[in-house]
């Protein structure tokens, strides 16, 4: 068994909150792509009780006492930890992000020297936590990965940046700015860096229009996808 390989008998790991049915959404009889039959569950990880198992625990130990060495709280920064899939997340409290990544990176018994950017996520379902920013971590020294998560509500899309202390994370910053529209406060120059500068929204909001540029094919025209034929 490996270091991170984590044992999971006996207590859920995943929780089921949505079935998909259909390729595209699809309600009702009128889905023609074939997949009309199609019952996919979307299951997210459940907050994981002590003891996590193998590494984990060993990890958990070393932020609570660094956070503690800073007159902090493990409760006070961290809403809850995630393990699923041999994976270890902190969901973090954004007031506490900066702070906490300290921690990860300078701590002798965790040494996380690289961030390897952020991916946003935009879960308009997810009421008073729409936006999601996700960290993935690597400890050089100790050979050990690690995801932090934190969240802002969609009427406060405002998240630290962490660029002061993992500066290889400002690209990505804007990139997460750029596509997903999270400002991250702090950030040096906080600009787009995919989309033109005049371009208007971020499009890879949930609720951003899919758009589309006509094609014709064989004397046949197919209209962009957000003109085509609705199924439902």
């Amino acid at each position: 068994m490996s270091e991170l390989a984590v044992p999971t008998e006996g207590r859920p790991t995943l929780d089921v909150v949505e079935v998909r049915r259909g390729a595209f959404g699809v309600h009702g009889s009128g889905d023609t792509s074939g997949f009309g039959g199609l019952v996919r569950p979307v299951a997210l990880p459940v907050a994981a009780e002590r003891p996590f198992g193998a590494v984990f625990d060993v990890i958990a130990d070393e932020v609570e006492a660094g956070l503690t060495a800073r007159d902090g709280a493990f409760s006070d920064s961290v809403e809850r930890v995630l393990v699923a899939h041999e994976e270890l997340t902190f969901v973090v409290r954004r007031e506490h992000l900066l702070t906490f990544m300290s921690v990860l990176r300078d701590e002798p018994g965790l040494r996380f020297e690289l961030c390897l950017g952020v991916t946003g996520i935009h879960w308009p379902g997810d009421l008073g936590a729409e936006f999601h920013a996700v960290y993935p971590l690597l400890s050089i020294t100790h050979n050990r990965r690690v995801r932090v998560q934190t969240s802002c509500p969609a009427a406060d899309i405002h998240l630290p940046s962490i660029v002061s202390v993992y500066p290889t994370n400002d690209w990505h910053e804007r990139e997460a700015y750029d596509f997903f529209g999270i400002i991250f406060d702090g950030h040096p120059s906080l600009t787009r860096i995919e989309m033109p500068d005049d371009w208007l929204g971020h499009p890879q909001r949930k609720d951003y229009p899919l758009g589309g540029i006509p094609v014709e094919y064989k004397g046949a025209t197919v209209p962009p996808a957000d003109e085509r034929r609705s199924y439902s």
